[in-house]
């Protein structure tokens, strides 16, 4: 999967905005500690960035380069609350969240860019710190591989605390099922934008959460405390779609109007084709300049 996505670019809307495919790499070659590349010696170049081991090797003089470092980040943040347990497959949609905050890690990390995680439910539970290189991706795998959905959920709240500590300006990749006040929600994406960030919301629900097309008497199970139900799925189908649609209209409206993207996703498509759908979509508006 991460092959398949391995050539698409998640792209901003501006050149200045763009963080991916090297898009906020400094055209000027600096000292960080990421490698670039070899070029040959010309008069004038600092003697201490000559690679001697190459000159000792093959009588050649070569300056190493290396990548200035990016101004901007990635923050993927990822809903670990106890509703993202839910799943009618093998796999939960908290699972889904953090396949898909891995693989967005590996192609921001691939491309040379700074990506951090963090892992909240009603409070931020863990974090790691943006950085680049392939130890910070696995720090990342490694925290999401640790966690295990539990608390009550209280995105907007979140997104406030976030959105007051992130010290370098970027895309903020939120992946949850929003299951929380609509207008703390709103408060919290609205405080991000005027922090210079750029919010991506991706809602993952698990396809049972859409159609509802259970059968016979169902209980509820309130998985974040809020009680137990014995309920006719026939009775109360028709008024739980309408809800649930109401809900994510007023997401993605909002999300029109503060020019961020919505983006809904199913725990039954498959990652690539999901992360691809939206990336190459994202990366032909970039390039019409939307």
């Amino acid at each position: 999967m991460l092959d398949r996505l391995e050539g698409l670019s998640l792209v901003a809307r501006t050149v200045v905005e763009g963080f991916m495919a090297g898009h906020h790499r400094s055209p000027q070659r600096g000292s960080s500690v990421e490698f670039a590349q070899h070029r040959q010696y010309v008069p004038g170049d600092e003697l201490r960035r000559l690679d001697w081991k190459i000159f000792a090797r093959s009588d050649r003089l070569v300056v190493k380069e290396f990548v200035a470092e990016t101004n901007f980040s990635c923050h993927l943040l990822v809903d670990a609350s106890e509703s993202m347990s839910f799943g009618s497959k093998d796999w939960s949609k908290f699972d889904y969240a953090r396949w898909c905050a891995a693989a967005m890690s590996h192609l921001v990390i691939r491309q040379r860019d700074a990506a951090g995680l963090v892992l909240f439910d009603e409070n931020v539970r863990d974090k790691v710190a943006p950085r680049t290189g392939l130890a910070q991706e696995s720090e990342i795998v490694h925290a999401l591989e640790q966690a295990s959905p539990r608390g009550a959920t209280g995105v907007g709240s979140v997104l406030h605390w976030v959105a007051g500590r992130l010290r370098r300006r970027g895309i903020v990749a939120i992946f949850s099922d929003f299951f929380d006040d609509d207008e703390r929600l709103i408060a919290g994406v609205r405080r991000l934008i005027y922090g210079g960030h750029e919010p991506i919301l991706f809602q993952v629900l698990d396809p049972q959460e859409l159609e509802f097309d259970y059968t016979g008497l169902l209980r509820l199970d309130g998985l974040e405390g809020t009680g137990r139900l014995l309920v006719d799925p026939n009775a109360i189908r028709s008024a739980y779609k309408e809800e649930l649609a109401k809900h994510v209209e007023r997401l993605a409206r909002a999300a029109r109007e503060l020019s961020c993207d919505f983006v809904q996703l199913t725990t039954s498509t498959p990652l690539d084709v999901a992360l691809s759908t939206y990336l190459s979509r994202r990366a032909a508006r970039a390039r019409a300049g939307g």
